[in-house]
């Protein structure tokens, strides 16, 4: 039943991935969404379990709030990937950080091919226009997506 929250979310990551490649944008709803989902699922959580959620997720939050002072990540990155750690159980956050990194370099090729590409997407996708930045949000989405097929593997 921890997953069943993680399920939930995976259509709000897809739309960010999918905003982020087209806008280079994460809207905000997308997170208070999260967190409206995470908040209507507790009670299908253990206690400690979610203590340990809130825990990880406020800790990665002051992490990339100082990443994104120094101008390395946006807003709706730190939001989004702060939201996503409620639904990563906590038994996994090692898993998750080796899936979060294998999504980050995923998630640099699918851009270089796009922006090397432009034919391959619609003209006004930002992120293939715009070189040298990088729409997390679709690794973001790729380590939520992940993680639920390998959290759901163990189960």
């Amino acid at each position: 039943m921890t997953l069943f929250p993680l399920a939930l979310m995976l259509p709000v990551l897809g739309f960010a991935a999918y905003t982020d490649l087209t806008r280079m944008k994460i809207p905000n709803k997308l997170s208070l969404i999260g967190i409206a989902i995470f908040v209507v699922c507790i009670p299908f959580i253990p206690l400690e379990e979610t203590g340990m959620r809130f825990l990880s997720a406020a800790i990665l939050f002051a992490v990339m709030f100082i990443l994104f002072a120094l101008g390395l990540f946006g807003g709706g990155d730190v939001k989004l990937m702060s939201v996503l750690m409620l639904f990563i159980p906590s038994n996994s956050l090692f898993a998750f950080a080796y899936i979060f990194s294998a999504s980050m370099f995923v998630g640099i090729l699918i851009v270089l091919i796009l922006q090397s590409f432009p034919t391959l997407v619609p003209s006004h996708w930002l992120s293939a226009q715009r070189k040298g930045h990088f729409p997390m949000g679709i690794s973001i989405a790729l380590a939520g997506i992940v993680s639920f097929g390998w959290n759901a593997q163990l189960l």
